[in-house]
């Protein structure tokens, strides 16, 4: 039965990379935040249905709502309250968000890796020669949301923002399929990088939320507008905040990718192991 059902995944995974890396992506994903927005029950109801089949994990009995006007509604749910303890020690930094754990552990100089064998540079996708030295030698975490799960991210630590940069780019499919695939991917993704001022300015925590295909949307609770393929403002936005851990800080209009980045004093908490489901709260890294 195991077998079956890793078989039927990896099919689905399959199918999935081939049709969505064959279609016009930059279309197909505006269409979808067009589609997914339309207020019709019926509309609703067929679209959630169609989703059900392709994801059969999805469990909406965590959701404040249980009927939805549309599909973005369904995409863009909110937890009850309670579900998800945040772990409170201040040496523990916890995940932003519900996830499978991809590629993570100890960066080698500035090298990580995307897949085994896919390696990238710091600089490839932070585009800053100063975050590089800050996380040069330091810990790293693919954190791989899929489209069934809760689609917001939160605080991993007390921690203040006062900029937050977008990087333009593709919209490939991020499944693992395509990340054996296609070299630098996350590299040609649009994305924003976060980084986290925590009180011991010693220590630094950066977050890089990357969109895919059909999700090239993500929303910020700090900013007015919302990060899209529309988006034709500046790369570097101000962007003052404050946040408590465990507090949301935005959300993704569907399932995508969040790499959390650590400097050295951090490393993987000993119970992160790759492939693995992490919930929002739970520890990610540790203080050595």
């Amino acid at each position: 039965m195991i077998k079956s059902a890793v078989s039927k995944f990896t099919q689905i995974e399959q199918l999935n990379f081939l049709i969505t890396n064959r279609l016009p992506r930059r279309y197909i994903t505006l269409f979808m935040g067009w589609f997914s927005r339309i207020e019709n029950p019926l509309v609703s109801y067929l679209s959630i249905a169609i989703w059900r089949f392709f994801a059969d994990d999805l469990d909406l009995q965590e959701s404040k709502q249980q009927k939805f006007k549309s599909m973005h509604e369904c995409f863009t749910r909110e937890l009850k309250d309670g579900v998800r303890l945040v772990n409170p020690a201040k040496e523990i930094i916890t995940s932003p968000c519900d996830a499978i754990v991809g590629a993570c552990g100890k960066i080698n100089g500035d090298e990580i890796y995307q897949a085994k064998g896919f390696p990238y540079t710091l600089y490839d996708l932070l585009n800053s020669t100063q975050l590089v030295n800050k996380y040069r030698d330091g810990v790293f975490a693919t954190l791989r949301l899929q489209s069934s799960m809760y689609h917001h991210f939160h605080a991993p630590c007390d921690c203040n923002i006062q900029q937050l940069t977008y990087i333009s780019g593709d919209t490939w499919n991020v499944n693992p399929i395509a990340l054996k695939r296609v070299e630098k991917l996350f590299c040609k993704n649009e994305r924003a990088i976060i980084n986290l001022h925590l009180d011991d300015p010693e220590l630094s925590i950066t977050l890089v939320p990357v969109a895919a295909i059909l999700v090239a949307s993500m929303r910020f609770k700090c900013l007015d507008t919302t990060l899209d393929l529309r988006y034709k403002g500046p790369n570097i936005i101000p962007c003052k905040a404050s946040y408590k851990k465990g507090e949301n800080m935005g959300n993704f209009q569907q399932g995508s990718t969040i790499i959390v980045f650590a400097n050295k004093p951090f490393k993987l908490h000993e119970s992160i192991t790759e492939g693995q489901r992490i919930n929002l709260g739970e520890a990610l890294f540790q203080m050595s």
